[in-house]
């Protein structure tokens, strides 16, 4: 489909600049939406779910397969998983579906479509803002360099800055309701209990919770990430399907040194797998992305700690 270039010029302190419908990056589309005849708040939930069960499949395939060669990277054995875990594959899968029914419901009574606003007329409003203060700290060739800094302003540091701050609230959202399921013992058994029948997770057992719990920790922290951010919809949809990708990463089941969800944060498989453990069970409560909150509060348990914590007992 051909679109018209649309070019906006306006005058800031004496000076004409102007930005026009194609001042946009590569990951940004003009279309209405982004798949013809899916709306994007449609694919924003439908992305997580497509996600989750596609990751799920791949790992499903890997504990199935039974490469000897890949043995190497189980953090458990695949007999574990059948002697120690306390409820059925079949039971998991039909929670997380109805959890994901739940966040689809919840989902389309909560997103707008307003992923194409003019972003033409929102360069220029940001430009004026960034000329005062390009005025103020006295920098110089303030004219040429506007146009530049406003456009990576604009399309690179708001947008990075929205999904790192989405990520801090999901992991500070997440760490404080599952540390007080597990230190209200009243939560733990009535709640959180459920998702800890998996002893050995895996990747589809991820979002198998308690619904109340899968409502609150996962739905409503994700709901009030994308709200403080003032996220798009397609913003959002990435934001989810990240976050999704990270938390079943963190319950397959597979300490991969070659898995970039694994390598660029220590909130890993591994990591996660401690808090699983009975020794474990009061440590490592951070989830999905970062570690800080368990490393500032103490609560934080590494593998050699919980190996020799083993020898002791």
């Amino acid at each position: 489909m051909n679109h018209s270039v649309h070019s906006v010029c306006s005058n800031i302190d004496g000076y004409t600049i102007c930005f026009d419908s194609t001042d946009h990056p590569f990951y940004h589309s003009s279309q209405p939406t982004l798949i013809d005849g899916v709306s994007d708040p449609i694919l924003t939930l439908a992305g997580p779910v497509l996600a989750y069960w596609t990751l799920s499949l791949f790992f499903h395939y890997l504990d199935t397969a039974e490469w000897k060669w890949f043995e190497k990277y189980r953090i458990h054995e695949s007999a574990e998983i059948r002697s120690k875990n306390l409820v059925s594959r079949t039971q998991v899968v039909w929670a997380v579906i109805f959890q994901q029914i739940v966040q689809t419901v919840l989902g389309i009574l909560w997103l707008s479509d307003d992923s194409h606003g003019d972003y033409v007329q929102g360069l220029h409003y940001m430009a004026r803002y960034l000329a005062v203060i390009m005025r103020i700290l006295g920098t110089e060739r303030e004219a040429q360099l506007l146009p530049m800094v406003t456009y990576a302003v604009y399309w690179w540091v708001i947008p990075t800055l929205q999904l790192l701050f989405a990520m801090f609230v999901i992991d500070t959202w997440q760490y404080f309701l599952h540390r007080a399921m597990h230190d209200n013992k009243w939560l733990y058994r009535h709640f959180h209990s459920w998702h800890h029948r998996l002893y050995v997770p895996y990747a589809y057992g991820a979002l198998y919770n308690h619904p109340v719990e899968g409502f609150l920790l996962d739905s409503v922290g994700a709901v009030i990430a994308e709200s403080v951010t003032r996220m798009n919809s397609r913003q959002a949809l990435l934001l989810f399907v990240i976050s999704t990708l990270k938390t079943m990463d963190d319950h397959c089941g597979y300490r991969l040194p070659f898995d970039p969800l694994q390598i660029i944060t220590s909130n890993n498989a591994d990591y996660h797998d401690i808090h699983h453990q009975i020794i474990g069970i009061k440590s490592n409560f951070s989830q999905p992305f970062f570690i800080h909150w368990d490393s500032i509060l103490g609560t934080r348990m590494t593998r050699q700690e919980l190996e020799s914590r083993k020898r002791r007992d």
